[in-house]
């Protein structure tokens, strides 16, 4: 029988310097994971990388990080190679990179739309499909979505639209990797308490979503926190693997499906 232990295994995390994805990184090497590699998009993100990778060091797992902007198919196939040279074949891999833009409909424009569709879908795209080529068999396999594809909602349309191709991707991939014993989720977090949420929020709006959740006032802020979110990643890339094809939506009652 597999095992879908966390421990022993080696670990590639998009989005994985800081924010939920660092969290989950120094998490994942705390439950025993062999390695993990982080990635990161920018260089003004590399001293967070670096604050990881020593995080997870520390926990006693080999770690090491890699900058890469992964709108390209290229770069996402890179970044698998380097990371696989650089630490061994992933035996889970989760994809957290996200953009978030809330703006009316009509104001959109082809540029933004454009930026949007490569960073939430066609990134997904390719990370998935890459996953698909180099995952051990029984792997896991995890990407990041919203809560907001539960939502009627104005004014996120290029930032729900664009996550929400991920739900197909999730469910097409796990027919097709099914059969190497590989899981494949998308998980779907309510408004989360990172640097993330308030560039794109006025106040009104950061007052609702605060208020929105059902378990809003049992939060640090009233917005989901990211310590909420890990659990339920770890539990998808490890003990929760016969949970494949699915999109999860965790937010304390804040949307549903």
């Amino acid at each position: 029988m597999a095992d879908h232990s966390i421990a022993g295994k080696t670990v590639l995390i998009t989005g994985g310097a800081k924010n939920l994805g660092g969290l989950l990184a120094r998490d994942l090497a705390r439950q025993g994971a062999k390695a993990v590699a982080i990635h990161y998009n920018s260089a003004a993100t590399r001293p967070a990388a670096e604050d990881t990778v020593a995080a997870i060091k520390a926990a006693g797992a080999e770690a090491a990080a890699f900058q890469a902007d992964l709108t390209t198919a290229g770069a996402v196939e890179a970044l698998f190679a380097d990371a696989i040279a650089a630490m061994g074949r992933p035996d889970i891999a989760i994809n957290t990179v996200g953009k978030v833009l809330k703006k009316p409909f009509v104001e959109i424009t082809e540029a933004e739309y454009d930026e949007m569709t490569a960073v939430n879908s066609k990134a997904a795209f390719f990370f998935i499909r890459e996953a698909g080529r180099h995952l051990s068999d029984n792997g896991k396999l995890c990407t990041l979505v919203t809560s907001l594809l539960g939502a009627f909602t104005p004014f996120y349309a290029a930032y729900a639209g664009t996550k929400a191709p991920v739900e197909h991707f999730t469910r097409a991939a796990s027919k097709e990797f099914g059969a190497r014993g590989i899981s494949v989720t998308a998980i779907g977090p309510g408004p989360m308490d990172t640097p993330f949420f308030y560039p794109a929020e006025g106040a009104d709006a950061v007052a609702y979503h605060k208020a929105a959740a059902a378990l809003s006032a049992f939060t640090k802020t009233g917005l989901t926190d990211i310590e909420d979110i890990v659990p339920f990643i770890r539990f998808l890339v490890s003990d929760g693997w016969w949970m494949t094809g699915q999109t999860v939506l965790v937010n304390g009652g804040y949307t549903t499906k």
